[in-house]
This record gives structure tokens, sequence and C-alpha cells, in this order.
């Protein structure tokens, strides 16, 4: 699949069922709206999509489409390259991506 901005992705993904938005909170993936954190043995990564800035190269952003275990299903979005957060870097480390239907 192909898209030409982060929205237009985040906004498919959501239609998809990854519709839970994913942040980081004390080392540890949780969706908003949600108590729990996810574990990261967990998870898995579905999808990603990496986007450049028109008038920059150096603008990176991608998003990522997680699942758990536990029937989380959402995005998570974060920039690309130097200016990634170490954060979420972290906390991906060692998820494990496994493409649908490709």
């Amino acid at each position: 699949m192909s898209y030409r901005t982060l929205a237009e992705a985040v906004e498919d993904l959501a239609r998809r069922g990854f519709s839970d938005v994913l942040r980081v909170v004390d080392g540890r993936l949780r969706a908003n709206g949600r108590g729990e954190a996810l574990r990261t043995e967990e998870l898995t990564i579905h999808e990603f999509y990496r986007f450049e800035g028109i008038s920059d190269p150096d603008d990176m952003e991608i998003v990522y489409a997680i699942g758990s275990a536990q029937g989380v299903r959402g995005t998570l979005v974060d920039a690309f390259g130097v200016y990634s957060d170490p954060a979420k870097s972290a906390v991906l480390e060692g998820v494990p991506f496994r493409a649908e239907g490709r």
C-alpha cells in the first residue's frame, strides 16, 4: 500500500482496525483510553510507512501499525532517523515485524 501523507496512512490504518493511538509512558506502550501498559513481548508490528517532508528531506516520520496479544491494535508515530524519540525506539527494539497479507 502506498500513502502520500502521514495523515492519510493513519486514517486508513484506523479504518482497517488499528484505531487506538499508542504512546510511550514510563518505558511501555499504552493505548489512549486504556489503563494497562502493553507488554513488549506480546506486541507485533504489522505494517510501517515512512514519509519525507516535501520541502526538507530531513523532515522524516514513520507510522507503525502495532497489534498486541490482548487484541489492542493501534498506531505509533515517530520521527525517523536522527530525530527519532529514543524512548519509542527502546520500546520497539525487539518487537517482531510480521506483515499481514504480504
